[in-house]
């Protein structure tokens, strides 16, 4: 078993040194794996100053908790309103639509406020030490259709669960889940049998999950269509809009100038609805096909689709184009996918520079060079051959064009 392991973990590093070191990419790949490499180190130095400042703070509270215990005297009106409602605010959609009062004790609440959170408000108002009695003048109503108060956006009621048990976890809880997650994951694969495999396994879900703040469904792609990774990208392309929509709807030519899109065809006629199938790279020169449907077709405004049901890859996207004063286009690019594995799999994916957003601003960039410039750039999918559109390219400038970014 361990000879087994041992080739196995000998062919992986030698693969990665095949790949990082090869004569004509290898440099590109060091260079982003560097970029990928100090952009981690910066988003940990943040995530440690915040996990710091969040246990610091919690302490405090613990503390000023248990000094409270023992303290018997009784809060002043102001202390005791604004207990109140840090307390109520757990439990209600619109604290901020609840007046809360005091006096000597009694709790004066009134405003509008949902009829089924009327009790859990109550509750809580009354299990604030110093709270003597309710005076009860809040408004009921059974939905919240043209009450004022009641409106826009609800608040987040997660403090009524642990927080092990809601969808972002804070970073005291993070740190927590990290460091009881690598120590299971090394116990567990340190030890042979069932059980301690079992707990590794289980100790690298939660390393993992605590270290990704997603939820397990999103970090697996078990039970989510399309949305475990989202991706979103602006472009401004310093040309007209009717050019720049007329290259973004003829996806037949994308090949032409992008390098990761091997091949699109037209399976069913008819904008709105009509299906494609794309040939795309995958991982280690693999390629992956899928059929997308076009679910939205707005000339000149926007475009969006989603995947077949059985597409490897499930997801789903939007482009929107605007038209500014200067003459030039601002589009907004949109989608969110499930890769295989879920987020584990788009991670190890973006080592080797192979997950979907890293090559979709590759190719973007392909994409507002040809714009630009009319040219199709030299490393596409189909090199050497021309891009056919149906809006004529823009003019060549006098001099050389600055490298485009983004």
């Amino acid at each position: 078993m361990r000879e087994r392991a041992g080739m196995l973990i000998g062919a992986g590093i030698g693969a990665c040194l095949m790949y990082y070191f090869d004569p004509d990419r290898g440099r590109r790949r060091r260079s982003l794996l560097r970029g990928q490499t100090v952009h981690a180190g910066h988003k940990l130095a943040a995530a440690i100053d915040t996990t710091a400042r969040d246990i610091q703070n919690r302490t405090q509270g613990t503390l000023a908790a248990l000094q409270s215990v023992f303290d018997d005297s009784e809060p002043d009106d102001e202390v005791l309103v604004e207990r109140v409602r840090a307390r109520i605010g757990r439990v209600t959609s619109h604290p901020g639509s609840i007046e809360v009062g005091a006096h000597n004790g009694m709790v004066r609440l009134s405003g509008p406020v949902l009829a089924g959170e009327v009790d859990r408000v109550i509750d809580c108002a009354f299990s604030v030490r110093g709270v003597k009695s309710i005076e009860d003048r809040m408004e009921r109503h059974e939905r919240p259709d043209h009450i004022p108060g009641l409106q826009g956006r609800t608040a987040s009621r997660a403090g009524e669960r642990p927080a092990f048990l809601q969808a972002n976890w804070p970073p005291a809880a993070r740190a927590l889940g990290c460091a009881a997650g690598g120590l299971a994951a090394l116990y567990g694969f340190g030890r042979r049998g069932l059980p301690s495999i079992i707990a590794g396994l289980a100790g690298s879900l939660l390393l993992a999950r605590a270290a990704t703040n997603l939820e397990l469904r999103r970090l697996t792609g078990i039970g989510i269509p399309r949305r475990a990774i989202d991706v979103q990208k602006t472009v401004h392309f310093d040309a007209p809009l009717d050019r720049v929509f007329a290259v973004w709807a003829d996806f037949e030519n994308f090949p032409s100038f992008m390098a990761h899109v091997r091949r699109v065809r037209r399976l069913e006629d008819g904008r709105q609805g009509e299906r494609w199938r794309w040939t795309v790279d995958g991982l280690a020169g693999t390629t992956v096909d899928f059929d997308a449907v076009i679910t939205r077709f707005e000339p000149e405004r926007l475009i969006m689709w989603r995947t077949e049901p059985a597409s490897v890859v499930q997801h789903s996207g939007r482009v929107h184009f605007d038209r500014n004063p200067d003459g030039s286009t601002t589009v907004e690019v949109k989608m969110t996918y499930n890769p295989v594995a879920g987020a584990l799999g788009h991670t190890v994916a973006r080592l080797f520079g192979a997950d979907p957003k890293h090559r979709m601003d590759e190719d973007l960039v392909r994409m507002k060079t040809y714009i630009e410039t009319g040219k199709p750039p030299h490393d596409a999918a189909l090199r050497g051959v021309h891009a056919q559109t149906n809006v004529s390219p823009a003019p060549a400038p006098a001099q050389a064009p600055a490298q485009p970014s983004l």
